[in-house]
């Protein structure tokens, strides 16, 4: 797993060299200015309804006129972490449905975007089809929505967990593996597509390949960081970065 998150990593570099090679800069640039001004507006309003759950939790708990009785700095410090772990969770969860949100959304670009790349890779003609386009689309769509529910599933459960205390520290890392990993297999399903895997193989091919579908999405979370130009370069770079590191993999064997 360690090589294939690496070479998913490194996937990225040389995806900002092809795009700057092959001149793909306007497939880049307008969906990213759209998704990062979707993601500033659902990102304010997301904050506002997690911070309003917590207060509302803690008082319809009593937790909060328990704490204010006993007056205890380490109890409300322990309080503040719990909080602060609980606020991590649903901003995790909430990007998740919007990140999902996007993918639907740009799921035409994004199928059009992976093809290029790998056209060019191989140095292969694919003819431009209407309903092979929208044939990727409709199954983009499916995996979205079916990655959608199980992550959902599984930040639900690690919602719970957080709830523990001292285990519950440790949530939002795994939360955060949870949300690479399947932000990665949306990615590299385009690719699985064009090499005729139905819906069941590419679950099966990326299950054995976490490593690309984590290293993808670890990358993609670390361009969230970088305020504006991060947000507009992130979801395109991810697509090539993702098919790119597919073509690596398969490659490495068959040079062996």
């Amino acid at each position: 797993m360690l090589k294939e998150i690496i070479i998913a990593l490194q996937s990225y570099y040389k995806a900002h060299l092809f795009i700057k090679e092959h001149k793909l800069w306007k497939w880049i640039i307008v969906p990213g200015i759209i998704y990062m001004l979707l993601f500033l507006v659902s990102m304010y309003y997301f904050n506002q309804t997690a911070n309003a759950f917590i207060g509302w939790l803690s008082l319809k708990t009593g937790l909060k006129t328990w704490l204010d009785h006993m007056q205890s700095g380490l109890l409300g410090f322990f309080f503040t972490l719990a909080a602060l772990t609980l606020w991590l969770i649903q901003m995790l969860l909430y990007f998740s449905l919007f990140k999902y949100v996007w993918l639907i959304l740009g799921s035409p670009i994004f199928a059009y975007l992976s093809e290029k790349t790998d056209a060019i890779l191989q140095d292969k003609e694919y003819p431009f089809s209407l309903p092979q386009l929208i044939k990727d689309m409709v199954r983009g769509i499916k995996i979205a929505l079916r990655n959608a529910l199980w992550q959902t599933v599984y930040m639900v459960a690690i919602l719970i967990l957080c709830l523990v205390p001292v285990v519950g520290l440790a949530t939002p890392i795994l939360a955060l593996l949870v949300e690479c990993y399947y932000y990665g297999f949306s990615m590299i399903d385009y690719s699985c597509e064009r090499r005729k895997m139905n819906a069941a193989e590419s679950i099966f091919y990326i299950g054995n390949h976490k490593g690309l579908a984590i290293g993808n999405g670890i990358v993609f979370y670390l361009f969230q960081l970088l305020p504006f130009i991060g947000w507009v370069l992130a979801p395109a770079y991810a697509v090539v970065a993702a098919t790119m590191s597919m073509y690596e993999l398969n490659r490495v064997p068959a040079e062996q």
